[in-house]
């Protein structure tokens, strides 16, 4: 299933919903639209049965660089301190609406990653990166807190408090191999293979347990702020939660009788043509 926003591209297929955003002659720049349109379809993807895994990528060479100059930055200077605050919020909820979806997400950077884009790319689950992949947190470049959009909530957790203070305060590209050294980038593969090998994740993850991997991702979100005992017992009470879930018992009994799992709602895409609910 193919659907049209109007900002960006956005595909349903084998339990995938594979986001595209298609401003390649801008390096995929935000603008007020596209950051509006993304922030709801990630909310309605939480609604969607059909879609149990997304990625998103940019077409070009550029996976985002951030808000357009010319259709977000010259505006702002025209706003005053209350309608800067009102597009902050608006930036800040995108980033909400992809750590909030119950559904995990991919980042498949195929290039430019930079201000915005370096801040999707965080809010995302896993990131794939092209070797010719460039990040930044640019903001204190043109003047700005290297703090935005969540970001200094979300880089400590991914590449530690220290690598995350470097990254914000200063703002200085890295480039791919240095993004996986530190811990940023998840796989690093050649440019024609980055999509690929995101989908190929996707649809292993669009096969296993939605409601699992949903749990996981909640898991994953909450308990960073919880002393020990506490997580513990919130795993206790989310794994006995997953127990009583069918996928528990549809795995026992394949495993039992040596076949691969069909999990509740999961795609067969082993086969010919699209992909079938089993």
């Amino acid at each position: 299933m193919t659907l049209f926003p109007k900002s960006f591209e956005l595909e349903i297929d084998r339990g995938v919903a594979a986001i595209t955003l298609n401003r390649p002659e801008r390096l995929n720049a935000l603008t007020f639209e596209i950051y509006g349109e993304l922030c709801s379809t990630f909310r309605s993807l939480e609604k969607s049965v059909e879609a149990r895994v997304v990625t998103i990528t940019g077409k070009g060479r550029g996976f985002c660089s951030g808000g357009d100059v010319e259709g977000i930055i010259a505006e702002l200077f025209a706003k005053d301190a209350r309608g800067l605050l009102e597009f902050t919020r608006v930036t800040g909820a995108l980033i909400q609406s992809i750590r909030e979806l119950r559904r995990p997400v991919i980042a498949a950077v195929n290039g430019v990653c930079v201000g915005a884009g370096a801040v999707i790319a965080s809010a995302c689950d896993l990131r794939i990166v092209s070797e010719k992949a460039r990040f930044g947190f640019i903001f204190p470049k043109v003047g700005l807190s290297g703090a935005d959009m969540g970001a200094a909530f979300l880089l400590p957790r991914i590449v530690g408090q220290g690598r995350a203070a470097e990254l914000l305060f200063f703002g200085d590209l890295i480039d791919a191999p240095e993004a996986y050294r530190i811990g940023f980038a998840n796989r690093v593969v050649p440019e024609a293979e980055v999509v690929p090998t995101a989908r190929a994740w996707a649809e292993r993850l669009a096969r296993g347990p939605a409601f699992a991997h949903s749990m996981t991702k909640q898991m994953l979100e909450s308990e960073h702020t919880m002393p020990l005992a506490t997580a513990i017992e919130a795993e206790a009470q989310a794994q006995a939660i997953c127990m009583a879930h069918p996928d528990f018992r549809t795995a026992y009994e394949a495993n039992k009788e040596k076949r691969a799992p069909k999990f509740e709602g999961a795609e067969i895409v082993d086969g010919e043509g699209g992909g079938e609910r089993a």
